[in-house]
This record gives C-alpha cells, structure tokens and sequence, in this order.
C-alpha cells in the first residue's frame, strides 16, 4: 500500500512538473505577442494634413527627438510608377504621410513644405482625368490625391524633356502642375534653395 501511494505521489509530481514547463513554454511563446501587441497597439491614421490618404503611426516616445520648431522642406524625385494604369502611384502618397506625420508629431503645418517633380514613368500620373480617360480608358486613380496635394500647398512640376520624350503635351497635364525645362533643372534650384531631396 505503501509503495502504491509512493508511486501515486511520484506520479502527481511529475504531472504537476510537466504542468509547469508547459506553463512556462506557453508563457515564453506568448511573451514577444505581448510586448509587440503593446508597442504597436496603435493603428495607423490618416490626417490631419491629407484625409483619406498618408496613414501612418504616431511615434509618442523617441530617442532623436522632432524639432518642432524647424522647417521642414522637402523635394520628392517621383519617376517611378506602377505599370498598371488603375494603381495609385505609392511615390505621391509619400508625400501624403510626409505630411500627416509631420503634422501628427507637431510641427505645425505652414512649416511643413513640399515640392514634387515629375518625370520619366511618372509622367502619366499628372494627366488631366480626360487626357487619362482617352489614353487608358478609366480614370487617373492619382488625380483626387494630387489635387489634396495641391490645395495642401504642395507644388507640382513637370520634366519638359519627358514632356515631349513621353508625348504628354503641356494641354495634356493638369493645370496644376509647373512646366520647366528639365527634372534635373528643377532639382538643382529647389536644393540650392534648401529643399532636401526624398528618393525611393
């Protein structure tokens, strides 16, 4: 009887053991879901610059701290864009999120100032919706961002040498955007005058 309740006991204890270490792989497994779950609990928004496009994360505790007080002036390069004449180009909405996240952080937005150049595969995204409609058939899906964009206070130029290089004449482009001679031209002047070039 003795040795039956000895066994009986070894038995609970090793049951009770086996129980432990699945508790603790268990607790191991889920403790990076845990502490990733809390550090990126939030999701990303949109606003209050740009609404409907730009989302982003709001970042509240960083170690290289946003000048608020600074002005922020940026360049994109935009050349690239998606084959697919129905796809947003994601190039125009980074500016979108440069200036939601900026806002989002505090820089206050008349300090937040952007340029966007125009060329080569990109050329197409800044055609008139007609101009669009009758080379491809559906609608610009970039034409709504952009004009965001423009009433933001973004502006918008145009590479002349694509202008003619890709056949899409000045009455073809949106009235909105600027014409000059070259996307080369533009790039110069504006980071001669403090415009800081973003390329992806």
């Amino acid at each position: 009887m003795q040795s039956y309740s000895f066994i009986n006991l070894n038995i609970f204890r090793n049951s009770m053991k086996a129980r432990k270490i699945y508790i603790v792989r268990f607790v191991m497994l889920l403790l990076p879901v845990i502490i990733n779950t809390q550090i990126y609990s939030q999701v990303k928004a949109t606003g209050p610059v740009i609404k409907g496009y730009g989302q982003v994360w709001d970042i509240n505790k960083t170690d290289y701290p946003t000048d608020t007080t600074h002005v922020f002036k940026a360049v994109f390069d935009i050349m690239q864009s998606p084959e697919a004449p129905d796809r947003l180009n994601p190039s125009i909405e980074t500016v979108a999120r440069y200036l939601n996240m900026h806002a989002r952080a505090g820089v206050p937005v008349e300090q937040i100032k952007a340029v966007m150049v125009f060329h080569n595969k990109a050329s197409k995204d800044i055609m008139t919706p007609a101009a669009y409609r009758s080379k491809y058939g559906i609608d610009n899906p970039n034409y709504p961002l952009l004009l965001e964009l423009h009433n933001a206070g973004v502006k918008m130029i145009f590479c002349g040498q694509s202008s003619l290089s890709r056949d899409i004449p000045r009455e073809d482009v949106m009235p909105e955007v600027q014409l000059a001679l070259s996307a080369m031209t533009a790039l110069i002047q504006l980071q001669n005058d403090g415009y800081n070039l973003i390329k992806f």
